[in-house]
């Protein structure tokens, strides 16, 4: 088990070439939000953003498109309504933050994994109906990366008893699957294929709603932009946790927002790579 640390994480990261235009830094499509719950596709959508994917595209209910067009102009949008979504143009995909449990999503989730031919992260709601269609994991493309948090694990792969527990588990199942996964927690784990990394960035304050949300957009950015499933984890694992500790500049870990955080990104970038 290796510590996630800066010296590691300024190895992996590459500078944006002088030279290069928004083509060069890929185009990401994150899945996410539903009626009532416009707010995680907002905050995944802040941080994919953030973290220097070259285009975003949101699929979204159609009825809920102002709230998306107001809050991130810089997005493209797609609606969910349209039967026919077309994946050959993106070069990554992420799925999940508040996108439901219903039919309709279950569908969509199914038809995404058996047609999507490039990296792919699953998350939240996503975790959720896996869980409940265990047939699925047979389906999902090598290198997926799930990002669970202590609960959305267990409903994956059975209750555990221990957080030490979990992680030894973790670390089987993401090798027995071929999978990345991002076990989230006070310590969160990186593992694929037998190496794990634990990241050893972030504070309590994450210990809210969107926190999950923003991590999805912020690796989905990297994953656009070229990185490797398991590179683009840790990246976006430790600056995701590092921009929570530079926002403690300014807020409590009471106080602090996932939106502060985000906003923090641009530090947490500057101070990784100084």
């Amino acid at each position: 088990m290796e510590k996630l640390t800066k010296t590691l994480v300024k190895q992996l990261i590459r500078p944006r070439e002088k030279d290069s235009h928004k083509g060069t830094y890929g185009h990401a499509l994150l899945v996410a939000g539903n009626k009532g719950r416009m707010g995680a596709a907002v905050i995944a959508a802040r941080a994919c953003l953030r973290s220097g994917c070259g285009l975003l595209t949101i699929n979204i209910p159609q009825d809920e498109r102002v709230i998306l067009q107001t809050a991130i102009p810089e997005a493209m949008l797609v609606f969910r309504e349209d039967k026919k979504q077309e994946l050959e143009s993106f070069s990554a995909v992420g799925i999940g933050p508040g996108i439901g449990t219903d039919k309709h999503a279950e569908q969509m989730l199914l038809s995404l994994i058996t047609t999507c031919k490039k990296p792919l992260l699953l998350d939240a709601d996503a975790l959720t109906i896996l869980a409940a269609n265990k047939k699925l994991f047979a389906k999902i493309l090598e290198e997926t990366i799930l990002t669970p948090h202590p609960k959305e694990f267990d409903r994956l792969f059975g209750t555990h008893k221990t957080t030490q527990d979990r992680i030894d588990s973790a670390i089987r199942k993401a090798k027995e699957h071929n999978l990345v996964i991002v076990l989230k927690g006070h310590r969160t784990l990186v593992t694929f294929a037998g190496q794990s990394f634990i990241n050893t960035t972030g504070n309590a304050g994450l210990a809210k709603g969107g926190s999950g949300d923003a991590l999805t957009g912020i690796i989905t950015a990297f994953l656009t932009q070229g990185y490797t499933p398991f590179n683009a984890a840790k990246l976006g694992v430790y600056l995701h946790g590092l921009a929570a500790d530079l926002a403690l500049k300014q807020q409590s870990m009471e106080s602090l927002l996932i939106s502060d955080v985000i906003e923090c990104l641009g530090l947490a970038f500057k101070k990784v790579m100084k």
